[in-house]
């Protein structure tokens, strides 16, 4: 059983979505306002979050963010009714790890929710030694990562695609390997979520290489059809 906290004005929605969620096994927390949500965010632990971005009181962009800062663990998946897409890379990037367009199939989200926490289960206590790359310094059991000695503060999945690419630096990995192992073997849907966290990180990894003036930053390079390759790369 999962702590949940489901995020939704809705009356309909919500108790569909609350009845559904009890009904597998997961003790659910519903609120119905952004408000209401940071207060109990600021009080319990929550494995998972599904976040409405059209809540009435705040906006749901900044919610999730706020969301992300106090549990930075946290899995948050949004609900959206938005179908532009650059409404829905400004909520990856706000902090979401996954995101599901209104109307959805509830079959489908039960899937991702249980996709994303049998990830969570899968990492925990798995203790490798730490990895180096040129400049870059990760290590996976403190869920730690330098720059030099500039500590780079990474969301969860940013983390776990940074540590995955680290570990066969200067070959190339799949969209699928990375999908599967970041986020399930038994994932389904947009992997558009992959890209927004890559660019992500990229831009991370980007600043904190800037700030100490480092000269072996590893560099993300993008295989065209294929997926992601971490090099080392030497700046003059």
């Amino acid at each position: 059983m999962a702590a949940l906290m489901l995020v939704e004005d809705d009356p309909t929605m919500g108790s569909m979505l609350a009845s559904a969620l009890a009904a597998n096994g997961h003790d659910v927390c519903w609120q119905r306002t952004g408000a209401s949500a940071l207060t109990e965010a600021a009080t319990q632990t929550f494995e998972l979050v599904l976040l409405d971005l059209g809540l009435p009181d705040v906006d749901g962009v900044d919610l999730c963010r706020k969301l992300r800062h106090r549990q930075p663990q946290c899995v948050i998946v949004i609900l959206t009714a938005r179908r532009d897409e650059m409404d829905v890379i400004v909520g990856l990037e706000s902090g979401a790890d996954d995101y599901l367009v209104k109307p959805f199939r509830l079959t489908e989200l039960l899937a991702r929710i249980r996709a994303h926490l049998r990830r969570a289960t899968v990492t925990e206590g798995e203790s490798p030694p730490p990895i180096e790359v040129g400049d870059l310094w990760l290590d996976v059991s403190s869920r730690r990562c330098r720059v030099v000695d500039v500590e780079v503060a990474l969301r969860p999945k940013e983390f776990d695609l940074l540590a995955r690419l680290a570990s066969e630096a200067g070959r190339a990995v799949t969209r699928e390997s990375l999908m599967s192992d970041v986020w399930d073997e038994n994932w389904f849907g947009s992997t558009k979520t992959l890209d927004v966290h890559m660019a992500a990180l990229r831009r991370r990894l980007n600043d904190a290489a800037i700030s100490v003036g480092a000269t072996s930053v590893p560099a993300i390079t993008t295989l065209r059809g294929h997926g992601y390759r971490l090099d080392e790369t030497v700046t003059d």
